[in-house]
């Protein structure tokens, strides 16, 4: 999937050819298909890219774990790739998902649960929004370790 490109070909030709950074990432967006809602933000491999498209199944690179995922194997939400996207420099996917459950670790249907609101006196705050719960990590990963 990679190899060196022209800025022509990376922005206007067919082939796809990601531009993974120096750690050998990619970054990904991941939004739920149908209602076209920001889930999550990760990052993907090569492998990961490659298993992703052959599967239909999303798979991610942790860089905390430093380790290949498929998102869903330890908590059961699992996402199904309905349609992938790279930008016009190839070093970013958007993937359009069917996602099973929550995306978020914490048992939350996104990552992005809380908003940034600016408050007097106080500096930059943040307010809790769409933040319930649809598992509780603790009995879910509890279960699978």
């Amino acid at each position: 999937m990679s190899g060196s490109k022209s800025s022509s070909e990376t922005e206007e030709g067919l082939a796809f050819q990601p531009s993974f950074d120096a750690s050998g990432l990619v970054t990904c967006v991941a939004t739920d298909a149908k209602t076209g809602d920001v889930l999550m933000v990760a990052h993907m491999n090569e492998e990961a890219l490659r298993r992703t498209v052959e599967t239909g199944d999303a798979w991610y690179y942790s860089r905390s774990r430093k380790a290949l995922w498929r998102k869903g194997e330890s908590s059961g939400q699992v996402q199904r790739v309905l349609e992938m996207r790279t930008d016009c420099d190839q070093d970013a996917v958007w993937i359009k998902v069917e996602q099973q459950g929550a995306a978020c670790h914490t048992g939350r249907r996104s990552c992005f649960y809380r908003a940034v609101a600016k408050g007097e006196g106080a500096g930059i705050r943040l307010a809790f929004v769409d933040a319930e719960r649809l598992f509780d990590p603790a009995e879910v990963y509890r279960a699978k370790a």
